[in-house]
């Protein structure tokens, strides 16, 4: 029974930068708006959310090549702490590949600094072209699967790549966006943790509908400077947003 003293709240570690658009599919009904919120946080816990300094960079692919869209993002608070949103109008049928690069985050829990690269997809009325093109980050999941028009209980398949090249048995995190229907029985049903394979390629089945990160994560080759000034290893992240929906 003294154990029973020990047992803890599931502990916050897996983090995760959200970058969730307000649909994953435009259509005559939804019209040409998409809102994407950006927070720094642990999504199936539902917080708490971690202070982001404003964003290296933040932009979209489309078939005319890269537009910057850092001028856009508008500061909003999640959990007393700074997030950002945006609001984009597309101008015409294609995919639209959403991405961010943040400044860099000091984590004293770990030691690290946490630079993670996300992106998500939005086909923009049936277009269904150019979901598989790279944004062109150091380190990058290529999607296998068109990351939309998925169903809850697909499998969701990438490729992890660092400067472009498959890292073999890279470790992929992934969590659920909770949306406060589903508390966790235990803390390894949090963070839900695959490996690639030999070719960086990963699968998971998603069990559930609703928005999807993928996070693999992997040691960066330099040091970089903490905030006291100390050469600390990096933490590099690529991530992708995917929705799935019940059939």
């Amino acid at each position: 029974m003294a154990m029973l003293g020990l047992i803890m709240p599931f502990a916050a570690e897996a983090h995760f930068l959200e970058l969730i658009p307000s649909t994953e599919i435009l259509t005559a009904e939804t019209g040409p708006d998409v809102i994407l919120d950006l927070a720094f946080t642990h999504p199936m816990e539902r917080g708490p959310a971690m202070a982001m300094d404003k964003p290296v960079s933040f932009g979209v692919v489309t078939p005319q090549g890269r537009e910057d869209l850092s001028e856009g993002l508008q500061t909003v608070e999640r959990d007393g702490k700074t997030a950002y949103k945006a609001e984009y109008r597309v101008p015409s049928p294609a995919d639209y590949l959403f991405f961010v690069e943040p400044a860099p985050y000091w984590e004293p829990a770990e030691g690290v600094m946490i630079i993670h690269y996300a992106k998500t997809v939005v086909d923009a009325y049936g277009a269904e072209e150019g979901w598989d093109q790279r944004v062109g980050f150091p380190v990058e999941i290529e999607p296998l699967v068109r990351p939309y028009g998925l169903w809850a209980g697909n499998l969701f398949t990438g490729v992890v790549t660092r400067a472009g090249k498959p890292v073999p048995f890279a470790t992929v995190e992934v969590e659920w966006h909770n949306d406060g229907s589903v508390e966790p029985p235990a803390a390894p049903f949090v963070t839900q943790v695959v490996k690639a394979d030999a070719n960086g390629v990963f699968s998971y089945a998603m069990p559930r509908a609703g928005w999807w990160g993928f996070a693999a994560l992997l040691e960066g080759d330099e040091t970089m400077a903490n905030p006291s000034g100390e050469q600390v290893p990096v933490e590099l992240g690529a991530l992708i947003w995917v929705r799935a929906r019940e059939m």
